[in-house]
């Protein structure tokens, strides 16, 4: 079993780590969700590679058995949100990087508006700011379950949670001429 205060690797890297085609996907995928590092990103293709694994030998196994543990391995991943409640084991075949990408706490911190970059979600999450109902999650790549989706926001002890902390003002987009709230707005005025 080996020694359980000892780290393991939790990631396989590539069989060919110096493929151009390669390290530039996966460049855009670190840039794109902000993670820290390649080793970040292995770790999800690995889960992914070991979600498809058991779906795999769900489908080669016998009918009488495989019924009940698809159904509950199916209502485990709609739980985490991966997939859709009415979808069958064979979808999970079709699973891509991005929909386990996406169900991060940092992309969702980004996509709520929690924060202006995903890069300072990824901070916001790391120094406390961030909670999930009562409980504090400072763990950036923590996979969000659907039910704790709509609990995200701001940690009540964090200075963050009031409304005037200058993080948390809007951006202010300034309208580029001839834009079309810019024409918008000059219509409104020449009918005025």
């Amino acid at each position: 079993m080996g020694d359980p205060r000892k780290k393991r690797k939790k990631y396989e890297t590539p069989r060919h780590p110096w493929r151009r085609d390669q390290i530039e996907a996966e460049l855009k995928l670190i840039g794109e969700y902000g993670l820290r590092n390649k080793r970040e990103l292995w770790r999800y293709k690995t889960m992914l590679s070991q979600i498809r694994g058991i779906a795999r030998s769900l489908l080669a196994g016998s009918e009488s058995e495989s019924v009940k543990a698809e159904k509950e391995y199916l209502q485990k991943l709609s739980r985490v949100a991966v997939l859709s409640e009415e979808a069958s084991i064979d979808d999970v075949l079709d699973l891509d990087i991005r929909g386990l990408l996406e169900r991060r706490l940092q992309t969702i911190v980004f996509r709520a508006g929690l924060s202006k970059s995903i890069h300072q979600a990824r901070q916001l999450i790391s120094h406390g700011h961030i909670a999930i109902g009562n409980r504090v999650v400072a763990v950036p790549g923590y996979l969000v379950q659907k039910i704790e989706e709509p609990a995200i926001k701001y940690n009540p002890q964090s200075a963050l949670s009031r409304a005037d902390h200058p993080v948390r003002k809007p951006l202010v987009v300034k309208a580029v001429k001839g834009s079309r709230a810019d024409r918008a707005a000059e219509e409104i005025e020449e009918e005025a």
